[in-house]
């Protein structure tokens, strides 16, 4: 659950850039947020392996 909650803080520290990159325009928001979606992107990854091998376990 650890991951999981990583998971959620590092979407909420994207939001602001985000809105910033979306709403306001700002070009360097834009790369941050593609870079923090990169690390999202692998947090997600290892939590879907992590929950793979917690079901394979109790089989």
């Amino acid at each position: 659950m650890e991951k999981f909650d990583q998971l959620v803080k590092l979407i909420e520290e994207t939001k602001s850039d985000a809105d910033k990159f979306y709403n306001s325009d700002v070009q360097a928001a834009g790369t941050r947020v593609r870079g923090k979606m990169q690390e999202i992107k692998k947090l997600a990854q290892d939590i879907r392996v992590e929950v793979q091998d917690i079901k394979n376990s109790k089989k």
